[in-house]
């Protein structure tokens, strides 16, 4: 186990101008499960290579339990890697295939049957040992790039969007054992994807990513509930927070016809935004009404039926422009399409934003 420091570390691939990773400053604790999250493109993947050692750091450092491994090559960085693709050897039996990496450091045959066996009955490979990787499922040889990594007992696990092969069912269920695989190891872990529901899920503590940029790092839970600027906000939580930049008015936020009330000091931050300020609420922080007074008339383009509730899509005339809302609802109050309803959201459930800088009010 270790703490992983990323301290000013940038990428700057050959012929760009832009870094692909800018100045990434970020601390994890030994032991601890962080998830790099973004959109494709945002440095995530660039970030974790850095730290493996398949990509050089052009600017700054990385440390590992407090040793610069900058210029280290990945074998001597004790670090164990979960790519995408499995990445297991078709003529190799599911034993050989995580014996490997032992063999290669002329670990005794003793100890490699131990070790492999451990990770085995971890992940419930036991009966597979003798087949090839052919005669696996995608979910089983996940399971055994997992054994492949662990059995090495590195100081720091490395997954690189290790569930984008499976399907949708699968991919729950085996997030789930990932998450309570590491709370037994202990292991500190940096895992990467595209997949927000996946990082809300699976992460002590989540880091946001744009443009190379670190947005903000915090909790699944504090990220979701205080988001420090537009793009987290929009980007954490599905379906995604309704964020419209609207007139500023002396008490809030003008959406037609309809005023978000804002505090005084909202309402003051804001002058900065040039007579605009950006409000965000989820769908799950309004409420759908037949009540016109003091809500905001949608027409209705599609209502989601999920079982225990519905997604309800619809949109309103915001200053001659159509504009998209979403809100969620009991199954028991499903409006049909084409019918006009109001939202009216909840006092407690508004995010501002101010409308040139993006940062949180």
């Amino acid at each position: 186990m270790a703490t992983v420091t990323y301290d000013k570390a940038s990428r700057i691939y050959p012929g760009s101008e832009r870094p692909a990773v800018n100045e990434l400053n970020l601390e994890i604790g030994d032991g601890e499960f962080l998830v790099l999250v973004g959109p494709s493109g945002c440095g995530k993947s660039t970030s974790l290579r850095m730290l493996a050692g398949l990509e050089d750091v052009d600017r700054g450092r990385i440390l590992i339990e407090g040793k610069d491994v900058t210029n280290l090559p990945p074998k001597s960085r004790d670090i164990a890697m979960v790519f995408q693709n499995y990445a297991l050897y078709p003529h190799m039996s599911v034993y050989e295939n995580m014996a490997f990496a032992l063999k290669l450091r002329k670990t005794s045959k003793s100890e490699i049957d131990r070790r492999v066996k451990e990770a085995a009955a971890l992940l419930q490979l036991d009966e597979y040992l003798s087949r090839k990787p052919k005669a696996l499922s995608g979910g089983q040889r996940q399971r055994v790039a997992m054994g492949r990594a662990i059995v090495r007992e590195p100081q720091v696990f490395l997954m690189d969007e290790p569930l984008s092969n499976l399907d949708a069912k699968l991919r729950v269920q085996t997030r789930s054992q990932i998450a309570s695989l590491q709370a037994k190891l202990g292991v500190t872990t940096v895992y990467v994807t595209h997949d927000q529901v996946e990082a809300m899920t699976m992460g002590h503590r989540v880091a946001v990513m744009l443009d190379g940029v670190l947005q903000q790092v915090d909790t699944p839970r504090a990220l979701y509930d205080t988001p420090g600027n537009v793009f987290v906000a929009g980007f954490m939580g599905s379906p995604a927070m309704n964020i419209k930049t609207v007139p500023l008015t002396e008490t809030g936020g003008k959406f037609g016809a309809f005023n978000v009330p804002l505090t005084r000091e909202q309402v003051a931050a804001a002058q900065s935004g040039g007579g605009k300020v950006t409000i965000g609420f989820r769908p799950e922080a309004a409420e759908l009404t037949t009540e016109s007074a003091g809500a905001l008339p949608i027409v209705v383009d599609l209502v989601e039926d999920l079982g225990s509730d519905a997604n309800v899509y619809g949109h309103a005339d915001l200053d001659g422009t159509q504009e998209r809302f979403v809100v969620r609802t009991d199954r028991r109050n499903m409006p049909n399409m084409g019918e006009t309803v109001y939202i009216q959201p909840q006092t407690t459930g508004i995010h501002v934003f101010n409308a040139e800088s993006g940062v949180r009010i």
